[in-house]
């Protein structure tokens, strides 16, 4: 079987050839494919700094810096797994629902090929219309939503769309299995006393960073499994989960983060759940001038990697 890897850094220099990530092949081929890198270079729904639709390309930038092996999983993703580069998924600049129209087909016959899409934001609104293409092909899914916001406010400035709303739309579509739903890192001030209630009501199980560094990781990891069990799940990562010392650009900071260590190694704790597809959002690189936030995004995008490679080595 022809198996779509990246470029071997030893024998090309990284700063060389198209910006794909990680060098990966830039084809919209669906066949001998595991997984796809896809872009979706939307920040229609930001609600404070706007920018986030360069996130893609400053992510594929700096994933260069990757190499082929993982020693802390102790896997070589691409012995075990084929990726491609998808490239960028059509958008519709400032027009929210005519974008999400178009995020939701164009991703569908990547999902209906059985291939996991790997998705680069772009602000949090993307997850909806990505939620909808998945649940075409899975059904209801199980969310795994690390970030510091819950994103289920019912409304902005009368509008029921926006980087805020994606998880109560995606409730009220009946697009979750909300009880076996988890959010993770929730922290920093909130709208009203009964912010905090909103998911929870909602049906989702809610971790704060306080209540995290209250119990440690090894419980929260615990948590997650006891929460998602077996059910397919979709993991949504805001960079905005990480301290703004870690991760200075994106667009809704909230201080009290966690590390960028430390992230990794929660996403590495979480690789015996079933994922069907991941997302990064909300990479503003105007606001990252060092890089060091995009760099983060390229690391948990590599763990996602890892993480199917480490999934079919385990199916022999």
């Amino acid at each position: 079987m022809n198996k779509f890897k990246p470029v071997d850094p030893i024998k090309s220099p990284r700063f060389s050839g198209i910006k794909s990530f990680m060098r990966l092949p830039h084809t919209t081929t669906l066949e001998n494919v595991d997984f796809a890198i896809i872009g979706v270079p939307s920040d229609a729904g930001a609600s404070f700094r706007t920018g986030q639709r360069d996130g893609p390309a400053a992510i594929r930038k700096i994933s260069a810096l990757l190499r082929h092996h993982n020693p802390v999983i102790d896997i070589s993703p691409f012995d075990y797994i084929s990726g491609i580069d998808y490239g960028d998924l059509p958008v519709v600049p400032g027009y929210i629902e005519e974008g999400y129209k178009r995020i939701e087909e164009n991703l569908f016959p990547i999902v209906d090929a059985g291939i996991i899409p790997i998705l680069l934001g772009g602000d949090h609104a993307i997850t909806l219309p990505e939620l909808r293409s998945i649940v075409k092909k899975h059904g209801p899914v199980a969310l795994l939503h690390f970030d510091a916001h819950s994103d289920t406010v019912d409304e902005y400035f009368g509008k029921p769309y926006n980087h805020g709303t994606s998880f109560k739309r995606a409730v009220e579509e009946e697009l979750l299995l909300v009880e076996n739903s988890i959010q993770v890192g929730l922290r920093g001030s909130i709208y009203s006393k009964d912010h905090l209630n909103i998911p929870k009501n909602l049906g989702f199980e809610v971790v704060t960073a306080e209540e995290i560094r209250e119990i440690g990781f090894t419980k929260l990891l615990q948590k997650i499994q006891e929460t998602i069990g077996k059910n397919k799940v979709f993991l949504t990562f805001d960079v905005d989960f990480v301290d703004p010392a870690y991760a200075p650009g994106t667009g809704t900071p909230e201080i009290g983060g966690f590390s960028s260590g430390e992230t990794i190694d929660l996403i590495r704790g979480v690789k015996d759940l079933n994922f069907i597809g991941f997302d990064v959002v909300e990479v503003l690189p105007s606001y990252d001038p060092s890089e060091i936030t995009a760099l983060l995004a390229a690391n948990v995008v590599y763990e996602f990697i890892s993480i199917l490679a480490y999934k079919k080595r385990l199916e022999g």
